[in-house]
């Protein structure tokens, strides 16, 4: 498998001026950390993958997004990862600007503990979360573009949404994909980012 994925130019490409240099630099970065490393699209944006899922970038209106898939498990000797993320873009806050990451060094560091991880659980070495088999990964669903401008419209939404885990967006964008119309689809998003800013999942009314 080619390490470079044409739909990350792709995607880098279609963002925001300002984003483009932030998600130049993140992906030479992480390429910098592992040689080898391949690139792929889930849920809409770019991932990183060596023995598993690694880390995962994406672009917004105003700012972008950097993360680790298994961030709670690195060591963070510097301090800079935002506590609690998981599977998220978010593992350091919203970038707005080179400035906001932290030092290359500091980030290939991390990036190398990060694909450790995944090493070591291949081996049984660490008690991690495996990747599921092939036969039992759900198909890819796309985020509708008219759900990220509604996110980026709504602060509050958009940073509950980051911080959900894997399972928890694709309630919602499955919730999404069921419909026939446009005009169903719209409402469904509409509900969708007034419960998100609430925190709330996509079930929440049965969770009580």
């Amino acid at each position: 498998m080619e390490p470079f994925d044409p739909r990350v130019d792709a995607y880098i490409a279609k963002s925001a001026d300002f984003a483009k240099p932030i998600l130049n630099h993140i992906r030479n970065i992480v390429h910098k950390a592992r040689p080898g490393i391949t690139e792929t699209i889930k849920w809409g944006m770019p991932f990183f993958d060596y023995q598993g899922t690694v880390c995962q970038m994406a672009a917004f209106k105003q700012h972008c997004g950097f993360g680790f898939w298994k961030a709670s498990r690195l060591s963070d000797p510097h301090q800079v990862l935002n506590n609690g993320e998981e599977a998220s873009a978010g593992s350091f806050g919203r970038i707005y600007s080179l400035s906001d990451l932290p030092a290359d060094d500091i980030l290939i560091a991390y990036i190398q503990e990060a694909i450790q991880l995944n090493t070591n659980g291949e081996k049984g070495g660490m008690k991690i979360k495996q990747e599921k088999p092939a036969t039992a990964i759900k198909k890819e669903i796309p985020v509708p573009e008219e759900f990220l401008t509604a996110l980026d419209a709504n602060p509050a939404a958009d940073e509950h949404f980051s911080k959900f885990s894997p399972s928890k967006q694709r309630e919602y964008l499955e919730w999404f994909a069921d419909t026939k119309s446009e005009a169903t689809r719209s409402k469904r998003i509409a509900t969708a980012i007034e419960w998100i800013a609430e925190g709330k999942s996509r079930h929440w009314k049965y969770h009580s």
